[in-house]
């Protein structure tokens, strides 16, 4: 038993869970619910090496809510504490009609070349795809392919994470009535469900992303400004977060595009 936990926690330490969860939590507004649910299937996953199926987790969240800086950190992360061939960061591209399966195909040899080469070096592999909402159906077949529990040993142990925008609204609407993410995986389940059966994988972890609040707003103002070398006021800084519109519910404000124009108005200054 004893060295068994020891075994655990070697792996754990390898990928320095601790330290990505640190990082989060300090670059990621307004996200608690949805980092702790990341890192708890992080954790869970990243504890051993051998695997019944892979790991793929899907976030969904509005513009401007930080996913694809949340991608990139995640990226940036597992580069240091792994193979950097072994962490694919892809963008998505929304490909013309007929060169849609040419991408897939592309896809799925970058998927088939990483893998093997993270089987030979005994280690996990990570492809964090960003704007999967820009996938037509072609990519998103490909990826379902690779979800799937009967595969070689080789393709069990890997962690997908898929950053989309898809589902937004359900998102939204379930938030501005609960004042909470708990609870919106259901509605956001059966709204993914409808655009491709990707989403109806059970390897599939769905975890929205919520809106943000006026006070993350703020957050988001000082350090770009702080990062653009402007002495962040916070009289001013409050004043361009008003400039910005909200929805209003129970009490709160949450900002209709999140983070997405403070760097356009920070750059006016």
């Amino acid at each position: 038993v004893y060295n068994a936990i020891e075994n655990l926690d070697d792996h754990v330490l390898k990928y320095d869970l601790e330290g990505l969860e640190r990082s989060l939590h300090r670059e990621v507004f307004g996200q608690p619910e949805a980092l702790e649910e990341l890192m708890d299937h992080l954790n869970d996953y990243l504890s051993t090496y051998a695997h019944q199926k892979p790991l793929a987790l899907s976030l969904h969240g509005a513009s401007g809510v930080g996913k694809s800086h949340l991608g990139r950190l995640l990226a940036r992360h597992f580069r240091s504490v792994v193979d950097n061939k072994l962490v694919v960061h892809y963008l998505s591209k929304h490909p013309l009609q007929d060169a849609a399966q040419h991408c897939a195909s592309k896809l799925a040899q970058c998927i088939s070349e990483v893998v093997t080469r993270a089987e030979e070096e005994e280690q996990i592999p990570f492809f964090i795809l960003d704007d999967v909402e820009l996938m037509p159906p072609p990519l998103l077949d490909i990826l379902q392919t690779f979800l799937q529990t009967n595969q070689t040993n080789e393709f069990l142990n890997v962690v997908y994470v898929f950053l989309s925008s898809l589902g937004q609204r359900e998102i939204a609407a379930h938030i501005l009535q609960n004042a909470s993410t708990a609870g919106a995986h259901k509605p956001l389940r059966q709204a993914l469900s409808l655009i491709h059966p990707l989403w109806t994988e059970p390897t599939v972890e769905l975890i929205p992303l919520s809106l943000l609040e006026r006070e993350h707003i703020i957050q988001c103002f000082l350090e770009e400004m702080t990062l653009e070398g402007f002495y962040p006021d916070l009289s001013h800084v409050e004043r361009l977060a008003d400039e910005l519109a909200y929805h209003t519910a129970d009490g709160r404000q949450y900002a209709r595009t999140g983070c997405k124009q403070v760097v356009g108005k920070v750059n006016l200054l």
